[in-house]
């Protein structure tokens, strides 16, 4: 078991270590050859035959989807941000009432005597008219950026797949939509409904994730969670029915002229905010058998969120450290190389058929002509830094 144990934690670490590097939270400028070899016309990079649109197609790229690639992408970064936060602002703000102005209209009523007269009814309101031009505005650049990404996107079909592309272009999208139903249906009954189709732009938020590496960690983190959070909603749910039904019928044993709980989907509710602490104190159980069912259930619910949170918290953290001490190595020793391709060096007169012999094992065992200087000990430093659970980096 001791023997396994360095070999698990290192299988551990490399797994962890590969999902930061899909989470592309490195901050420098990579080579032309790395640029060619992600764009796709490395071999035109090797035979010198790179055209114009090649050359200009990662610099358009790293402007508007990597904001820390160099001062003008900030810019663009700081720019993208202010559209999300002032169009979130803006669809907040224009369902206020001080916002809204009244629709004024003509409506024809009969009086007392049977004749006819003229009543201006002013019930119904729309956003103030400023709403409409500050949202043509900030999708204007939304569909610019969503355009000039898809075109300079090194794998397109990557692009259209990604979940904060989907959210984009979806919410981009609704804005149209919106107009047209304004244009078109908005003489129908309970057009209103059609409104909340809009409120996709909310999840414009997660654009922000672009140009934070904590939103990513924290992503990545309820991922890595997936399992925790499915058995917390799951004896969630489990508790919720129990306790539901066993307080609908606790309710109905003793004389109780002020029963809360007359069915047991309202009981439903109840036991959701019991277990997980919200106590609205809308509904509450009247009768001592009631409170005895309603004090297991508040006890029940704390158990529950409470046994999941440390490992969901402990992911987090492990997340972090790595991505904190991963920051601080050169880039060139960021990477990290399975534990199967380490070998032994050849001992004398070993047969060539064991570990350390071979062409690759003489290729790694070469001494190597350039000096690099100083070795480092990037394992020892890294494990001091994140709680021995790094792997071998180069």
């Amino acid at each position: 078991m001791t023997t396994n144990a360095p070999s698990r934690v290192h299988r551990d670490t490399q797994e962890t270590l590969a999902v930061l590097e899909r989470l592309d939270l490195d901050t420098e400028k990579p080579t032309e050859e790395e640029l060619a070899r992600k764009f796709g016309y490395e071999d035109d990079y090797f035979k010198g035959t790179v055209s114009w649109w090649q050359h200009m197609k990662p610099q358009i790229w790293s402007l508007f989807d990597e904001p820390y690639s160099s001062n003008a992408a900030k810019i663009i970064g700081v720019i993208s941000v202010f559209f999300i936060c002032v169009s979130i602002l803006s669809f907040c703000l224009k369902t206020h009432p001080d916002m809204r102005v009244p629709v004024l209209r003509n409506i024809t009523v009969r009086t007392a005597n049977g004749s006819a007269a003229w009543v201006l009814d002013k019930t119904q309101t729309n956003a103030h008219v400023a709403f409409f031009y500050i949202e043509c505005v900030c999708n204007a650049w939304f569909t610019l950026e969503i355009l000039v990404r898809f075109i300079s996107s090194p794998h397109k079909c990557e692009f259209i797949t990604s979940s904060v592309n989907i959210i984009d272009y979806i919410a981009t999208l609704s804005f149209f939509v919106d107009l047209i139903l304004q244009r078109f249906a908005s003489h129908l009954e309970n057009a209103d409904i059609l409104e909340f189709f809009s409120i996709i732009r909310i999840m414009r938020l997660f654009k922000l994730t672009r140009h934070s590496s904590g939103l990513k960690i924290l992503i990545q983190t309820f991922r890595a969670s997936a399992k925790e959070l499915t058995l917390l909603v799951f004896f969630l749910v489990l508790g919720i029915v129990i306790f539901a039904s066993l307080v609908y019928y606790a309710e109905r044993i003793q004389a109780n002229p002020h029963n809360d709980f007359n069915s047991i989907p309202l009981g439903l509710w109840w036991a959701l905010v019991t277990m997980t602490t919200v106590g609205y104190g809308d509904m509450a159980p009247k009768t001592y058998i009631g409170m005895f069912v309603g004090a297991l259930c508040a006890l029940a619910g704390v158990l529950t969120i409470a046994l999941p949170v440390p490992v969901i918290v402990s992911n987090f953290a492990m997340y972090y450290s790595h991505t904190q001490a991963r920051a601080k190595l050169p880039k060139k020793r960021r990477r990290v190389l399975p534990v199967e391709q380490l070998r032994a060096p050849r001992v004398a007169g070993q047969p060539p058929g064991m570990p350390g012999s071979g062409p690759m094992a003489r290729r790694m065992n070469q001494p190597k002509t350039k000096d690099l200087g100083p070795k480092i000990d990037v394992t020892t430093t890294i494990i001091g830094k994140t709680g021995g659970k790094m792997a071998h980096l180069l």
